[in-house]
């Protein structure tokens, strides 16, 4: 059973790293940045929800619902001030400048939280599921995540493909210039990319957290590269590629911890970026994309 039981762990731990990979995936397919401040928002995602819970009393839901609404904001803010006036810059100032947000985000919640480590409050109240005679345990925390992970998945795939602004995000990843030609407003269509990518990102700090309840300036530093990582594996661009990619790295990176050590566990994760950059760079699910010049 215990492998059962980390199976299912891994899967749960995996469906975060969907959740923030798909933010990644998004940006970069239709905007071809890496935005490498996106783990940082999972972080004030996180000290949002300890906020309206621990500080202020308020329902879980409504914490969550107000991460959202403040991590769309940042998103979109962080687009325009950092990202916009960069659009026709090379991909190394661009690289450079997310890292620089990421390192503002970090040091503004150090101002402002102190480095002392938060103890974050679960928002999930769903009871613990006991299977086998109680012998394998299913946390109230995984039952939420994994279809909660899949659901976001599909509806994601159905706005892309079915909705106006999705074909528009599909026609600014092919053409910027050709988009504009047909009407579309691109700087419009990558500030809504931001927003849904960093309203995943609040979700996914909710789970997170709730999980691994330990909070600082630098938490979602890690799942977010992690979570780049499972979206390289998966194949960056690919929506069904970031969620295929995020769980096998958690699946990978739990029974590492388990099976062989748990300091290396890491190590291993970012070993399986090499081994997929050097054996298949565009993923799992990523196609090669040819470029006529």
């Amino acid at each position: 059973m215990s492998f059962i039981s980390y199976l299912i762990k891994g899967i749960s731990l995996g469906s975060v790293y969907s959740m923030i990979a798909l933010g990644y995936t998004m940006v970069y397919g239709i905007a071809k940045m890496l935005n490498f401040a996106h783990g940082d928002v999972i972080m004030v995602g996180g000290y949002v929800i300890f906020i309206a819970m621990s500080l202020s009393g308020l329902n879980p839901i409504v914490g969550v619902l107000l991460a959202i609404i403040l991590c769309m904001v940042l998103g979109i803010t962080i687009e325009r001030v950092a990202y916009k006036p960069l659009r026709k810059a090379s991909s190394l100032a661009v690289l450079i400048t997310a890292i620089g947000v990421s390192y503002l985000l970090q040091n503004v919640a150090l101002l402002i939280f102190g480095a002392d480590t938060k103890s974050f409050s679960s928002v999930i109240t769903v009871p613990a599921l006991k299977l086998a005679g109680g012998a394998l345990t299913i946390s109230g925390e995984t039952l939420v995540t994994i279809p909660l992970c899949l659901i976001i998945m599909i509806a994601l795939n159905i706005f892309i493909k079915k909705s106006k602004t999705g074909r528009s995000m599909i026609a600014v990843s092919e053409d910027k210039d050709a988009s504009v030609l047909m009407g579309i407003n691109v700087n419009k269509t990558i500030a809504i990319t931001f927003a849904i990518g960093s309203a995943l990102a609040a979700v996914a700090s909710a789970l997170l957290f709730s999980s691994y309840p330990s909070l600082t300036s630098t938490s979602g530093a890690m799942p977010g590269i992690k979570a780049f990582v499972a979206a390289v594996f998966g194949g960056i661009g690919s929506i069904p590629g970031a969620m295929i990619g995020g769980i096998l790295l958690g699946v990978i990176e739990i029974l590492s911890r388990a099976y062989i050590s748990s300091q290396l566990a890491d190590a291993i994760v970012f070993f399986i970026l090499i081994l997929v950059l050097l054996v298949k760079p565009t993923g799992i699910l990523g196609k090669i994309m040819h470029e006529k010049v």
